[in-house]
């Protein structure tokens, strides 16, 4: 048998691709979107064809089996493997050709399939299937799955969508697949002439959703045409490796509609959904109260059909012919991007339950014909019921396809061994209405196993000869649809200890959202894998390095791990996968524990003292009034543990708080009121709002505190300040110092006991970290989540506080960029509001500056830090109208902006506070 290190020396030395055998890229490699855990020898990112074909040869002659991979978004675990994992994201990612004039487009295996759309869209042109991940899932592992989506009621399944296929197999040998038998394996031909009874009859009553085990097997039959790259379609990686395709594209609608009819509950929009099958629409999904919740937008009922039709017309037509409840017509492509956004996110909202706990993937998509989903969805309630399981179904009703998680106890041994009971009877039960184990996402080690309960034993022999003849050596992805594991095997959690982050950790399903790279819209995660591309850097990514650190097997230096630690080196703390991510993993409080227990009883970076320290080093200067000798230091001398690229921003001459006591006199000393400006003649007494003079504010942006104290005075509020100095603790969290943290806040906590009322926050991150951070911290301290529920940010105060105040018209339009913590955890509604009513038009930028406070100061981060701000914020200033108001709230945004946007000279990114003070 070829060791290891033996193989790595051999591919390493015949292929031009990356050869990663260590322990983070392994690691990396363990897991998809499913339950399931197998940990490989290597990885390979080939760089083309002759690469796939050297590495399956050399495999083969090693004996070491091979799975490829895509987006590893697979449910089923047919994206995990023992041997070598083939990442075909990295190098073979390319749209090759597109004819328009063919409605044809050749692609490589890794390519996304947003990025084929987008190349197919000038054109009115688009690949039918669309799986909810279509701004992550790959090309190569729609092929391999069969992938479906939503538009399958008008354009069918990937395989109905495919016209040739590259292939090599096992041991290196290529075939090119299309119609008839050119090009195929030896062999088969002759298997299926053996076998044509068994394919007439053991297959026999199938619907468009048949994606279990080698469902499209049949379509080798004469009569059907002999498409053999069509019946290799849907094989899961186990014959051989896609290495090119040729794919069919279809004319997309110039203008949808979407039709969203609201029924009593989910088996009437089931029992409905076959009925709207003859209006032809495009998609017909189905999505119960559960699921959605009181959501905008939605009309009346318990149970919802999306219906997109190919214009307004025609989803008008439906609407009055459909026997709803309710309804209403979306026709607004952002109204309908919004509503298409709940459903996308499902596979990982569905994941979250109602009292907080966690559901699972494992029966995620099991299909009955249309026809019959009402009866089979009361069934299946029934059935959760029995076992004791809770789950939220929600598909495409259209075909009779359902997706649900089930919180499924995956831990003990009786938790266990009740997923497979109800394993065996869901299957039992799809079976009687006529179904598939699988409807879209494959069958892997989640439902091989339970194959022949489906199809039988002459069938169950056929796919093993089928596989033989592609794969005799069995090296292709070993495990999955013939000779299956156990689907009980395997399973990720097993190897978790039983401590609160590892439960954290798992949170993490792997349905990648964190690795789209689409610019549209607010969303922020991930920024450093949007820059970078690489899945170390993606939230996922991460979550999997400190999965398999508390494992142990592959990463074994535990809290000390240098792969752990070079993963979460790039991770901006920026909080978007907390508000991004579906299942709501934050990735920035599990650094800081991290880094906490890393660098326990160690000497830290330097930057850890400097920046970290940031609050205690701004508060001595200021005591002992040195800002103008620090400024010049600062300009001349390297800071210690600080990058030398960036300029440090100037400290303030006079802090905020000094300015407070010496504009108001001692009246009004910190814990007194400022008196409020002119009320509103409707008003009652006025608010009384504390303003949080936090660190930024304080000693680099004096002017926002000021500002802000005119504008809440002039909307009638009474203003003070906490009565001596508070902190939130921010600089000490994103460097990991938790106990340090932990002291800073209970001492802010003691100097604010005793206030009442709104606590308005300027800077986002120090309000995020009062809000979220402050009660997990200190989770036994009432007065933690007392202060965490008095926090507001400054538009939040004015619309809670002083409903009746108008703001001034400022009338222009306003660019920037929404703070990445407000994104993630506060929420900006109100801030949105508030710039419409003072006339600011237009919309600010997703993504993330880059900055992210000490992130970008730090040694080895500037050039990330700029490329995070070139993704969105730059390039939204640079397209500004003239006259534009540059607006950004938080501190580290409108550093950045002054550093690298290049504005018009006295021309600066401002706090709302400051556009509205000016204006009074």
């Amino acid at each position: 048998m070829t060791s290891p290190g033996e193989l790595e020396r051999t591919l390493r030395e015949n292929l031009r691709g990356e050869v990663d055998f260590g322990a983070a890229a392994r690691a990396l490699a363990t897991m998809d979107a499913s339950n399931y855990r197998r940990v490989p020898v290597g990885v390979v990112r080939p760089r083309d064809a002759d690469d796939v074909a050297a590495a399956l040869r050399i495999c083969a002659e090693a004996g070491v089996p091979v799975v490829p991979r895509g987006g590893g978004t697979s449910i089923a675990g047919q994206a995990t493997g023992v041997g070598v994992v083939l990442d075909l994201t990295r190098h073979m990612n390319a749209l090759v050709s597109l004819d328009p004039a063919a409605r044809t487009a050749v692609v490589q295996p890794g390519l996304v399939l947003d990025r084929l759309r987008e190349a197919a869209r000038p054109h009115g042109l688009t690949f039918g299937p669309d799986p909810s991940t279509h701004s992550r899932c790959t090309l190569g592992g729609m092929i391999g799955n069969n992938a479906c989506g939503a538009h399958s009621v008008a354009w069918g399944t990937t395989a109905d969508n495919v016209a040739e296929l590259a292939v090599t197999a096992y041991g290196g040998a290529s075939y090119r697949l299309g119609t008839g038998w050119a090009g195929a394996p030896a062999g088969l031909r002759e298997l299926v002439a053996q076998n044509l009874a068994v394919l007439r009859t053991g297959m026999a009553g199938g619907f468009s959703r048949r994606i279990s085990g080698y469902g499209g097997l049949d379509a080798l039959l004469p009569e059907r045409g002999v498409e053999v790259a069509r019946a290799f379609c849907g094989s899961e990686g186990t014959l051989g490796v896609v290495t090119e395709a040729v794919v069919r594209l279809v004319e997309a609608p110039r203008a949808p509609a979407l039709a969203v009819l609201g029924y009593a509950d989910e088996s009437a929009a089931a029992d409905a959904a076959a009925g709207l099958l003859g209006f032809g629409p495009l998609t017909v999904e189905g999505m119960a109260a559960d699921l959605v919740g009181p959501a905008s937008g939605l009309p009346r009922g318990g149970g919802w059909l999306f219906v997109e039709m190919r214009d307004e017309g025609a989803a008008r037509s439906l609407v009055r012919a459909a026997d709803a409840v309710d309804s209403v017509v979306v026709t607004d492509p952002a109204g309908q991007r919004a509503l298409w956004r709940i459903r996308e996110d499902a596979a990982g909202t569905a994941t979250r339950m109602p009292g907080g706990g966690m559901a699972w993937p494992g029966w995620e998509d099991c299909a009955v014909p249309p026809a019959r989903l009402g009866a089979y969805l009361r069934e299946f309630r029934a059935l959760l019921a029995r076992h004791g399981l809770r789950g939220t179904p929600y598909g495409h009703f259209g075909e009779g396809c359902v997706h649900v998680r089930i919180d499924f106890d995956l831990v003990s041994a009786a938790g266990i061994a009740r997923f497979r009971a109800f394993s065996a009877d869901l299957a039992d039960l799809v079976v009687s209405h006529g179904g598939s184990l699988s409807g879209e996402h494959g069958d892997g080690q989640a439902r091989a196993e339970l194959l022949p309960r489906m199809y039988g034993a002459e069938v169950i022999r056929l796919f093993g000869a089928y596989k033989d003849v592609w794969d005799p050596a069995g090296g292709m992805n070993p495990g999955m649809l013939v000779r299956p594991a156990r689907l009980d095997e395997n399973l990720r959690f097993e190897v978790l200890p039983a401590t609160p982050f590892a439960g954290e950790v798992a949170r993490c399903v792997g349905v990648a959202k964190c690795r789209s790279t689409d610019a549209a819209g607010p969303q922020v995660m991930c920024p450093s894998y949007r820059v970078t591309g690489e899945e170390r850097h993606s939230t996922r990514g991460r979550a999997r390095l400190l999965h398999e650190m508390l494992a142990g097997e592959i990463v074994t230096d535990g809290w000390r791990s240098p792969e752990v630690a070079e993963a979460l080196d790039l991770c901006l703390a920026c909080k978007g996968c907390l508000g991004d991510c579906p299942v709501g993993v934050d990735m920035a409080s599990y650094k800081a524990e991290f880094l906490h227990r890393h660098w326990a009883g160690r000497i830290r970076p330097l930057s850890h003292y400097t920046l970290g320290g940031l609050p205690a080093w701004l508060r001595l200067i200021a005591a002992l009034r040195l800002a103008r000798v620090a400024n010049a230091a600062g300009r001349r001398l390297p800071v210690p543990g600080l990058t030398r690229e960036r300029p440090l921003p100037p400290l303030a001459g006079e802090p905020f708080t000094r300015w407070w006591r010496r504009t108001v006199g001692a009246a009004a000393a910190p814990g007194s009121p400022v008196p409020p400006g002119p009320a509103p003649a409707s008003a009652a007494a006025p608010a009384g709002v504390t303003l949080w003079p936090d660190t930024f504010t304080e000693h680099l942006a004096p002017e926002v505190g000021r500002a802000a104290v005119t504008v809440l005075r002039a909307a009638g509020l009474t203003v003070s300040l906490p009565p001596k100095g508070v902190c939130c603790g921010l600089t000490y969290l994103s460097t990991g110092r938790l106990d340090r943290a932990r002291a800073v806040l209970r001492r802010t906590l003691d100097a604010v006991e005793d206030v009442r009322g709104p606590v308005t926050v300027l800077e986002p991150s120090c309000a995020a970290a009062l809000r979220t951070d402050l009660p997990a911290l200190l989770p036994d301290d009432p007065r933690a989540q007392r202060l965490a529920a008095a926090v507001r940010t400054f538009a939040e105060t004015l619309e809670e506080y002083a409903p009746h105040w108008r703001p001034p018209r400022l009338d222009r339009p306003a660019v920037g960029q929404t703070h990445c913590h407000q994104h993630a955890v506060l929420g900006d509604a109100a801030d949105r509001r508030l710039r419409e009513r003072a006339g600011l038009g237009g919309g600010l930028s997703g993504g993330c500056c880059g900055l992210a406070g000490n992130f970008g100061f730090e040694p080895g981060h500037h050039e990330v830090s700029v490329a995070c701000a070139e993704e969105q914020l730059l390039p939204a200033l640079r397209t500004a109208p003239p006259g534009a108001a540059v607006l950004a709230d938080g501190f580290s945004c409108r550093t950045q902006i002054a550093q690298l946007a290049g504005l018009p000279d006295g021309s600066r990114a401002r706090h709302l506070a400051e556009l509205l003070a000016e204006a009074l």
